[in-house]
């Protein structure tokens, strides 16, 4: 049995687990920095300032800022603070860090999700009630032809 070609398979095998580690560490900079971003322009669409933010979200102005530029990845119940903050939707930005699958659109979901009003508990209540429903819209059998 020969081992001539062994360390050079070895070797491309070695090369192309790291490119694909490589690849994995930009896509999750990228999501860091794709989040970071996202928390800024809302919070300047918001009119809000970063100092008035953190005291709301209940975090430092320095670690807003790292997450604001791509430094810091925000854990779940950070973005939910951030999104309260904010007014906006706490899946918004749970969608935005990787932390859930975007969910289909709707009308009826894109509306309770805009809706400035209602607290994030009442829209995921809502959003919840009106999953059930389509639920069971689906599992029930349709009108027949014989009558």
């Amino acid at each position: 049995m020969s081992t001539k070609g062994k360390p050079e398979r070895v070797g491309q095998v070695v090369e192309q687990v790291g490119h694909v580690v490589e690849h994995a560490g930009h896509a999750v900079g990228q999501t860091v920095e794709g989040i970071g971003a996202y928390i800024r322009s809302q919070r300047e669409l918001a009119d809000v300032s970063m100092r008035q933010l953190a005291r709301t979200a209940g975090v430092s102005n320095p670690y807003l800022s790292q997450i604001e530029r791509g430094l810091r990845k925000p854990s779940a119940e950070i973005l939910q603070q951030i999104a309260k903050g904010l007014r906006i939707s706490a899946e918004a930005l749970y969608v935005r860090a990787g932390i859930l699958d975007e969910r289909p659109a709707s009308v009826v979901t894109d509306a309770v999700l805009a809706d400035p009003t209602l607290t994030e508990r009442q829209k995921q209540v809502l959003l919840d009630i009106y999953a059930t429903f389509r639920r069971e819209i689906d599992t029930v059998p349709g009108p027949t032809d014989k009558e």
